[in-house]
């Protein structure tokens, strides 16, 4: 009997080293009594304005987000929900989508002024990363492993959009015009696939994506019966976490392009998301319509979070 007992305690010994996979040692451990997927309220409503969108977060877990308190601006949240503005953007900028390189500079669509900015994080010092005039409004961004960027470019006034790369070097290539309303723009965790969604048309595309952030092979993912899209981010498995604009939830559909869940929110009109937290399964939403964020926890950290802490 002790001896059995001794080969019970080696056995659990061996497995929380992780030869066994312990719960104890993964990072997607789920606490058993942990809530999933249930959204709460992170800041106060109406502390930003209806242009709330483009939320990121750094390697210490703060948030930011457009246009907090007023227009043009940058806010920052801490890990608690305290709020301030961080930076304020200059020349008649206003952000949408932001997102951080390799090398911790906040990128930022400028909508107004058809730029990405780029904001030195510890001297709050902001220049101009890439322009390009022929842009109709710059709007949500997504970056790779290898920094390239990809910005949707929608055109509301006729429901149509085309799609950029920036590369590192801030030179600008046009990759598809005549598209519908561009908006959610995600790349899959094995950089293999580009996403990116059309609000009003409700379509995801997928293309192939190459190391050299060249695509091919376009092909419909899904098409929602109703409501519009707007911010996409992909989880570690490939997932992708969209905004149902109008309808308030958070869609999280496979890669395959099925619905595996939807995610109440208390607004309706979500902009966009991101992923944080000490292990990165915190999905942070943005509100229009409150002017706040909500977050919920996910059962998987989200690819964003796992890319600025590589």
């Amino acid at each position: 009997m002790i001896r059995s007992i001794k080969n019970i305690v080696l056995f659990c010994v061996v497995i929380s080293l992780g030869f066994g996979c312990s719960p104890s040692n993964r990072e997607d451990t789920i606490p058993m009594n942990e809530e999933l997927f249930v959204s709460n309220q992170f800041t106060e409503p109406k502390g930003f304005t209806s242009g709330i969108e483009g939320p990121a977060c750094d390697v210490e877990g703060n948030l930011y987000a457009v246009n907090y308190e007023k227009q043009s601006t940058i806010g920052k949240v801490t890990p608690d929900g305290k709020c301030s503005i961080f930076v304020e953007l200059p020349n008649g900028s206003i952000g949408n989508g932001t997102r951080f390189n390799s090398k911790g500079f906040m990128l930022i669509a400028d909508y107004t002024n058809h730029n990405i900015l780029k904001v030195d994080m510890k001297t709050k010092q902001i220049s101009v990363y890439a322009n390009e005039p022929t842009m109709n409004q710059p709007n949500d961004i997504a970056i790779g492993a290898n920094d390239i960027v990809y910005a949707s470019d929608p055109k509301w006034a006729d429901s149509t959009g085309q799609m950029w790369r920036i590369d590192t070097d801030g030179k600008v290539t046009l990759l598809e015009t005549n598209m519908g309303t561009t908006n959610g723009i995600e790349v899959s965790p094995d950089e293999k696939t580009l996403y990116v969604n059309e609000s009003v048309q409700r379509n995801i595309w997928a293309y192939d994506l190459s190391p050299k952030g060249e695509i091919s092979n376009k092909r419909l993912l899904i098409q929602f019966p109703d409501y519009g899209m707007d911010g996409m981010r992909c989880d570690v498995d490939g997932n992708i976490y969209v905004t149902r604009h109008g309808k308030g939830t958070v869609a999280k559909v496979s890669p395959k392009g099925e619905v595996l869940l939807e995610v109440q929110l208390t607004g309706k009109l979500c902009t966009n998301l991101t992923f944080g937290g000490k292990d990165g399964r915190t999905c942070y939403v943005t509100l229009a319509d409150t002017g706040n964020v909500e977050y919920f926890r996910t059962d998987l950290p989200g690819r964003c979070w796992k890319l600025y802490h590589r």
